[in-house]
């Protein structure tokens, strides 16, 4: 699945950005071009839609990664047509909880979410803790596959998306990939025990 972003001001400036894009990742096609951090949308919308129907991209995707643009992105997966929106969202930051979550499952838009271990913040406030009992049980073997698992129990998260250059912190990561999925119980656990920390 290739994925990528237009990230310039401009119409033209960004074809050919999305253009060296597919050039860079020796692609024809690409599977999600997404307007990163909503810059000059209104100008890239257009030209997604077109390359979306001459089946260039497969999906198109809006991205941002802080909370007070959470409403925006609301906003345009209410009124224009995208497939993804990508968003911050962790357990120790859970304001797409309220109403962005919940709208991207209305308008069935895919989620990505980013930042989901807080730029390395929630594992700096975990050094030294053991994991608790029940996480155990449960088969969770480390804090990052912990805090992944919590989002990924969330109903209307399709993918998260943390970030490394650390190969040992990577494969931690995707164990949460192939450990069960917390139920809402468990879920609730979590997120009682993180915030007793």
């Amino acid at each position: 699945f290739y994925a990528t972003k237009v990230w310039v001001n401009g119409q033209k400036q960004g074809i050919q950005q999305m253009n060296n894009s597919l050039q860079k990742m020796q692609r024809q096609h690409i599977d999600l071009m997404q307007i990163h951090n909503l810059l000059d949308w209104k100008a890239h919308l257009p030209v997604l839609k077109e390359w979306k129907q001459e089946g260039k991209i497969r999906y198109i995707g809006i991205t941002h990664y802080t909370d007070s643009m959470h409403a925006e992105l609301e906003n345009l997966m209410r009124k224009e047509q995208v497939d993804f929106v990508q968003f911050n969202y962790s357990i120790a930051s859970r304001h797409a909880e309220k109403s962005l979550l919940p709208c991207a499952a209305d308008c069935g838009v895919a989620t990505l979410i980013n930042r989901p271990l807080g730029e390395g913040n929630l594992m700096r406030g975990v050094t030294g803790k053991k994991l608790p009992e029940f996480a155990l049980d449960w088969g969770i073997k480390s804090w990052s596959e912990y805090f992944l698992l919590f989002l990924l129990a969330h109903p209307a998260v399709t993918c998260v998306i943390p970030a490394t250059s650390n190969p040992i912190h990577a494969k931690e990561n995707l164990q949460a990939g192939i450990t069960a999925i917390p139920d809402e119980k468990m879920r609730k656990k979590m997120l009682d025990y993180f915030l007793s920390l």
